[in-house]
């Protein structure tokens, strides 16, 4: 899994690497792999980063290009005085990995984004996790998909607003686009294989494919 976590953040790397003057906000820290991707990244193409987590990682870099913010993401009304009128090119989801946080985060970051911002969602794979998987974990498992479903519902109702791709590999990664102003509220999306219609087909009538 360790290769697949640097495999992603190459993924985002060659996303935005030929982004001049990138404004970064990073959600999570942790160890600072990502921060450090991401201010290398600053330092060639003249851009900067905010980081914010809720664990004290100002240690991790003294770059200059850096502005570190100790505080929980979900705290807006103290992280909006730092971020003040600034708009960003690029947005990192990385802290806490459960649906209803990551949907209350987004909604609200989306607003600071430039128009065709990119933003990353760390974690949204479930698939090495399942019952005899490579990483079997069921709790995991259970969050990812939650996250993964949530995701889906958020961008079903907002097509004319986002765009969204999926890494499947290691523990996934979301690549969304904003191409649109604003964020209609999510829908939960109907699942109809578990209908009475649907049912009847799988246990009754199964039709033969076609030659």
């Amino acid at each position: 899994m360790k290769y697949f976590e640097q495999e992603k953040l190459e993924i985002i790397r060659s996303k935005i690497s030929d982004i001049k003057n990138p404004n970064i906000l990073e959600l999570g820290v942790q160890k600072g792999n990502s921060t450090l991707m991401f201010l290398d990244i600053c330092n060639k193409n003249d851009g900067y980063l905010t980081s914010i987590d809720i664990k004290d990682c100002s240690s991790v870099s003294k770059d200059k290009r850096w502005k570190f913010i100790f505080s929980s993401d979900d705290n807006f009304e103290y992280i909006n005085q730092h971020l003040a009128n600034k708009k960003f090119d690029i947005l990192f989801i990385d802290s806490y990995h459960e649906p209803s946080h990551v949907r209350k985060i987004f909604y609200h970051y989306f607003y600071y984004l430039k128009k065709n911002a990119l933003i990353f969602i760390d974690d949204v794979m479930w698939l090495p996790f399942v019952e005899n998987g490579v990483e079997d974990n069921d709790f995991i498992e259970r969050i990812n998909r939650l996250t993964f479903n949530k995701l889906l519902e958020i961008f079903n109702n907002n097509v004319e607003n986002l765009t969204l791709d999926i890494n499947f590999n290691g523990s996934g990664l979301a690549i969304l686009k904003k191409i649109g102003d604003k964020l209609n509220k999510e829908t939960e999306i109907k699942n109809r294989l578990f209908s009475i219609k649907n049912l009847i087909k799988k246990f009754i009538y199964s039709p033969k494919p076609k030659n």
